[in-house]
């Protein structure tokens, strides 16, 4: 009874949705999503292309494919949920991989960072004012919104007249100039100099492409008609200098007259692989890159093996059982690690300041004089210590994890057989924990090989390297020395030889790292005969 009336027209349940047509539902929405998707990413790649941008174009291709494939694919259906943070991850990665290795073929740098059609476009709009112009008398008007203005200029014998927006220019009749022109109030010569009107008025100019005139800012209340200076010739791909008739053809990314002379700026153009042959044929580049790369490797293994010396040993000694005071202790050396860097930097290079440092104050007190920023070689060693207080509470802090988690049988083991701390120490204690911290080493190394911060604010990579074709100091490393090409150089910024330098390092650190993983790989077989 129960069940027939529950079965009657009005209270019938809904039978739920079979399972193929859910599916099916949840294939078409998917299906919809990556139709939009793929609409808006084709454009945006179109756009990047026009634009010149094609190395982003590539990565967000690549991005949008995966994404296709992962939702269309059933056996990807994990990688769904990390998608988004996936396709930002291959994004943040690949575009600077791909923009550092195109711009090492280029000669992007100052006065090459624009692209042609930019450069052109900013060449084509310079005027200059011909010999024995005419010059025109002015009355300027403000528009209502107080940023651009208007002219009424008039010719000295009043036969021509005309009025004059930026962009747009308008014959008038010869006459008194109106208080009034389409809303722009006119400006007395009083309003001119007390408003500072002068001035903004200069960096306008009033006209179309064919007549253009700008307000001379020597004489008051004169204007006069300038011409274009350069026009681009698609058939020569040069630019050709109205004033004076010169011809300036392209040559590597720059406007180049017969006799030497250039254009500013220059642009943008791939010159293959220049920025490399410079690096390795010419000695005033090669010599000092090898120098920097050597101490490069000396600062990262000496960083490494220091602190990590230092830190072992620190854990060792600490590791002793009921020491007294040992987990106060133990915080404490934990303080140069909760310092950044930043920081404690500037505070050791007051320390050791030649003249008002505590610590070169007390040296000298003992008759012991150091150069700690003068002297190449002081300088490499001041950074090293610095670099050691920095490095070892890391390493101690690894170590001590380490050692508590090596197992006491082995030792007990060594203890009968009659091993001295110096054996089991070499024999058990090294092995097993470089096992555990080796990889923990790799990336201290990888680290400290491009360890920025301790360089450039000890001394900036000073002090200067004499006889260099590029900007270096004894103490830069790679990185730093790259920097100063690419951002600090009195010579003006090198980008493309500094995206070259860039590529090679991360060919060196890639090797580097390999070789060092193989090493920790055999360590982990030696383990297991220990």
């Amino acid at each position: 009874m129960n069940t027939l009336s529950q079965g009657g027209t009005g209270s019938a349940t809904a039978l739920p949705a079979s399972p193929k047509a859910a599916s099916f539902a949840s294939w078409l929405f998917r299906l919809a999503a990556l139709i939009a998707i793929d609409a808006v990413a084709i454009w945006l790649i179109y756009q990047m292309f026009q634009d010149g941008y094609w190395q982003l174009a590539v990565t967000l291709g690549f991005v949008t494919v995966v994404l296709n494939l992962i939702f269309l694919r059933e056996d990807l259906y994990p990688l769904r949920w990390i998608s988004p943070g996936l396709a930002l991850l291959i994004v943040m990665v690949m575009y600077p991989i791909l923009f550092t290795i195109y711009t090492a073929f280029t000669n992007y740098g100052d006065g090459h960072m624009l692209s042609k059609p930019l450069v052109i476009e900013q060449l084509e709009g310079q005027r200059f004012l011909a010999e024995g112009a005419q010059l025109f008398e002015y009355t300027a008007y403000l528009s209502p919104d107080g940023t651009s203005y208007a002219l009424y200029l008039i010719a000295p014998d009043q036969t021509e007249a005309y009025i004059a927006f930026p962009g747009e220019i308008t014959e008038a009749a010869p006459g008194e100039p109106p208080a009034e022109i389409e809303g722009y109030t006119a400006l007395s010569r009083a309003d001119l100099l007390r408003g500072g009107h002068t001035s903004r008025l200069v960096a306008f100019t009033f006209g179309d492409e064919e007549t253009s005139f700008r307000v001379s800012d020597r004489q008051l209340g004169r204007a006069a008609e300038y011409q274009q200076r350069y026009t681009y010739l698609p058939e020569q791909d040069a630019m050709l200098d109205n004033e004076v008739g010169t011809v300036y053809r392209a040559v590597r990314g720059t406007f180049t007259a017969e006799d030497g002379s250039r254009l500013r700026p220059g642009f943008q153009v791939f010159i293959g692989p220049d920025n490399f042959e410079r690096l390795f044929t010419s000695r005033a580049l090669f010599q000092p890159f090898i120098y920097v790369f050597l101490w490069t490797i000396g600062f990262a293994v000496l960083s490494v093996f220091t602190t990590f010396a230092l830190g072992l040993f620190l854990a060792i000694m600490f590791d002793v059982p009921n020491m007294p005071l040992q987990r106060p202790l133990r915080s404490l050396l934990l303080i140069p690690y909760a310092i950044p860097a930043f920081i404690s930097v500037p505070i050791w290079v007051g320390l050791l300041n030649p003249q008002f440092g505590v610590v070169s104050g007390f040296m000298r007190e003992l008759g012991i004089i150091i150069p700690w920023f003068a002297h190449p070689h002081w300088a490499k060693v001041g950074i090293l210590f610095i670099n050691l207080w920095l490095g070892f509470p890391y390493m101690f802090l690894i170590c001590t994890g380490a050692l508590q988690a090596l197992p006491s049988d082995i030792y007990e083991a060594a203890d009968i057989d009659g091993a001295s701390p110096w054996q089991k120490f070499r024999g058990i204690t090294l092995p097993l924990l470089l096992i555990t911290v080796g990889p923990l080493l790799v990336a201290s190394f990888a680290f400290n090989f491009n360890n920025f911060v301790i360089i450039d604010l000890y001394n900036e990579g000073r002090p200067p390297m004499a006889g260099t074709a590029s900007p270096v100091g004894h103490t830069d490393i790679l990185v730093t020395y790259t920097y100063r090409i690419a951002f600090a150089s009195a010579r003006g910024a090198d980008l493309g030889y500094a995206a070259a330098i860039t590529v090679v390092i991360f060919l060196i650190l890639m090797v580097i790292t390999y070789f060092q993983f193989r090493y920790t790989h055999m360590l982990e077989e030696r383990s297991e005969n220990v």
